[in-house]
């Protein structure tokens, strides 16, 4: 009998809606293929957009090698950014969510259509109209942040919101590998990156994205943002912990922990 995956799908959401951590999907069942994983990401999508949210754009995990080797694995994993979740500069936001966390993301503002396969780096820039710096606020909905590949998948990446800055820059206009991040929690370094972090090129992340997508027939829009995935570790986002992520040509983003 094959994995129900609308059964699943609505299992996570619940967690979701209800604030409460859920069990991780493999702990129940003998086996998760990633094929599935994705399955059951596609049918929580379709949830979500079906009771009036709208896409705002698509986001990449696990693209610097050190995550990679952390979870085993040799490619990123792929999700999806709700309209509901795009959040502006200086916002409080964890009431609604579980054991939320944050990380610094590079973002690129698509101004064209990117279908793959065969997008490269290259085409990635040429139809981006802007990058700006961002911070991304994970929730995982499993028990205790603890979750395996598969797991993570269909959980859509642990996605929750994502604070966007509002200084941008032609991508042309600066060198994304060297672009530098330093990233604070309550005044405290962190974390220090530059763009190479993911994979050596930032721009070549969201070309696997397209091309990824392109397997299975589907693009990345224009308008839609594209987070090309975090550099440094995540960080708990307390309540009263204040976040900021500053970036070379791109300005600073502040996130929050709501009381």
């Amino acid at each position: 009998m094959g994995i129900d995956h609308a059964h699943w799908a609505r299992y996570l959401l619940d967690g979701a809606d209800n604030r409460s951590e859920v069990q991780a999907i493999t702990k129940q069942i003998d086996e998760l293929p990633i094929d599935d994983a994705y399955a059951i990401q596609a049918a929580l999508l379709e949830l979500q957009l079906g009771r009036g949210d709208t896409l705002a754009g698509a986001k990449l995990g696990l693209t610097s090698a050190a995550k990679q080797e952390q979870m085993g694995v040799d490619e990123p994993v792929y999700g999806w950014v709700l309209a509901s979740s795009v959040l502006t500069d200086g916002v409080a936001v964890m009431s609604e969510l579980i054991h939320p966390r944050c990380e610094p993301e590079i973002v690129f503002i698509l101004g064209e259509d990117l279908s793959g396969p065969e997008v490269t780096g290259d085409d990635v820039l040429d139809a981006t109209s802007s990058v700006v710096g961002g911070i991304e606020v994970i929730d995982s909905r499993y028990e205790a942040f603890s979750f395996t590949l598969a797991d993570v998948i269909a959980d859509n990446t642990s996605a929750a919101r994502v604070v966007i800055g509002s200084d941008g820059v032609d991508p042309r206009d600066a060198d994304l590998r060297t672009l530098g991040c330093l990233f604070e929690v309550d005044g405290e370094v962190t974390g220090t990156a530059t763009g190479a972090a993911l994979l050596g090129d930032p721009a070549a992340c969201v070309a696997m994205l397209a091309n990824h997508l392109g397997k299975h027939g589907q693009k990345l829009d224009a308008g839609w943002l594209v987070m090309a995935g975090a550099a440094t570790d995540a960080r708990p986002l307390t309540a009263g912990t204040s976040a900021t992520a500053s970036y070379s040509h791109l300005g600073s983003v502040t996130v929050t922990g709501a009381p």
